[in-house]
């Protein structure tokens, strides 16, 4: 992946309605996507991410702000004159064609000619595993088959960008799993910027070389999956990113004083006055009582491979803990046992409220 700039917002922003009834669903955004790289806008339903991507691709036009594609600006140009293409939710694929003809199509709309079509439709099928299909047609298909072929005719036309809507959301969950593995392997083959817009926090963290979390119409924090999941800018997208737990307090040089009068320790945190920390369930580490917190066990949940385990302290604040089921399925605690809540090195985290 390159350091070079593929796509940048400059402060946009895209207002809905008038008056006292506006809408801001792009709040002044500014982010750069590299060229050649998964980028990731995730988020709830209402932050502005299918919106900035729609910008992106010229079915909608900015309040305000700019769009630059390799440095030059495209804000206003349609979308046809844009070198950039969009996989949708719904595919929208040609029922009445075959598998070939629909990779084709775009191809022959822009006046390919047809030995060059021919070959790079051969290339796509070969590229996302469908070259037996070719003939076949879409509505004969299941949901992953027609979401290959929608994915074969996007890239088709080989664009700069390769916009991507909530693709997966209409498949069940193998299926869903499966072809995140073969979106990442089609975007390292193809070398091809993709920017994926999705809800779902495990899409997001599977494939993303970078997430932009978005809330609200702003854009929260841009990095890596590792870097966003173990240090969450603010107290948002740490509840978004995974399952965490908030711990408030005061802060002191070197941990935070809780409520209850204990202390949990975290080196390096520097923080003066009210603080609020996250810890994510699996940096809990469980020992007999004295051993850190006081806690009791509150409720034992088995999810197969993790055991998550509720915990209230003394001044009644419940937090959880993720702890590794052992082959017997029984993590050898009882509901109202007493213990001790202690911390991985690192796993407690200063966020901004």
């Amino acid at each position: 992946m390159s350091n070079e700039v593929t796509i940048s917002a400059r402060n946009v922003v895209k207002a809905f309605g008038q008056g006292d009834a506006v809408v801001r669903a792009l709040d002044d955004v500014s982010v750069d996507i590299r060229k050649g790289e998964f980028f990731t806008l995730l988020g709830p339903s209402g932050c502005g991410k299918t919106t900035l991507l729609r910008l992106i691709a010229g079915f909608e036009m900015p309040t305000g702000g700019t769009i630059l594609l390799d440095g030059t600006d495209i804000t206003t140009l349609p979308p046809n004159r844009r070198p950039v293409n969009t996989v949708f939710q719904s595919y929208a694929l040609f029922p009445h064609l075959t598998v070939a003809q629909n990779v084709a199509f775009g191809l022959e709309m822009l006046g390919r000619p047809s030995s060059e079509v021919k070959a790079r439709t051969a290339k796509m099928l070969a590229l996302v595993k469908l070259e037996a299909l070719a003939g076949r047609r879409t509505s004969q298909l299941s949901g992953g088959q027609q979401q290959r072929v929608a994915l074969a005719r996007a890239l088709a036309p080989a664009p700069k960008v390769l916009l991507l809507d909530e693709p997966l959301s209409a498949l069940d969950l193998k299926l869903r799993q499966a072809m995140q593995i073969e979106l990442k392997r089609l975007q390292l083959e193809t070398g091809i910027t993709f920017v994926f817009v999705t809800h779902d926090q495990e899409e997001a963290l599977t494939m993303s070389d970078r997430i932009a979390v978005m809330s609200a119409g702003k854009i929260q924090q841009v990095g890596s999956a590792r870097e966003i999941y173990i240090h969450p800018r603010n107290r948002f997208v740490a509840s978004f990113i995974g399952e965490t737990n908030f711990l408030t307090g005061m802060g002191e040089a070197d941990g935070v004083l809780l409520g209850t009068g204990e202390r949990v320790p975290a080196p390096g945190l520097g923080a003066k006055g009210p603080v609020t920390v996250s810890v994510r369930p699996e940096q809990l580490r469980l020992g007999l009582p004295g051993q850190g917190l006081k806690g009791t066990v509150r409720s034992l949940v088995y999810f197969g491979t993790d055991t998550h385990c509720h915990l209230g302290l003394s001044d009644g604040t419940e937090i959880v803990a993720r702890l590794q089921s052992p082959a017997s399925g029984d993590a050898g605690l009882t509901e109202g046992q007493e213990v001790g809540i202690s911390f991985a090195e690192g796993g407690v985290q200063r966020v901004e409220d």
